[in-house]
């Protein structure tokens, strides 16, 4: 499901292994991870609690430069960035920037469109083989 340029996904596994099944996938297809934040972790640190939340940031400059080409705002929603969460009753969702909004957020022309697809079928792929069960 896509809302307010976010894609979320239930995952079949459990929040660490989701992230840990998304972190892998991005790195065997050559992509760089910048960082990956447990958002729960920082919690507890400060005496609060949060159920498991964790961001990974990650992107190549391959696959973004052409986007910053075209509009260099576009480097405040880059790298990119997946985040998995578990719910108050226990589910477990990812979520991350659906790309064809960022497409109208800048208002992209076709050409940059066309590079814009094949990203979001790339990330699509990430995203469905995290959260699938073995």
């Amino acid at each position: 499901m896509a809302v307010d340029g976010l894609k979320t996904l239930s995952s079949a596994l459990g929040a660490k292994q989701t992230m840990d099944r998304l972190e892998a996938g991005v790195k065997e297809k050559g992509l760089t991870v910048f960082a990956r934040i447990d958002h729960a972790a920082g919690a507890v640190a400060v005496g609060m609690n949060l159920r498991p939340t964790e961001l990974l940031i990650f992107g190549n400059a391959r696959g973004g430069t052409p986007l910053m080409q075209a509009d260099q705002r576009i480097g405040i929603d880059l790298p990119l960035k997946a985040l998995v969460h578990q719910d108050d009753a226990g589910k477990v969702w990812l979520s991350y920037v659906d790309l064809h909004w960022l497409t109208q957020r800048y208002a992209l022309s076709p050409a940059v469109s066309a590079h814009v697809e094949r990203l979001s079928e790339a990330l699509d792929a990430l995203a469905a083989a995290a959260i699938k069960a073995p």
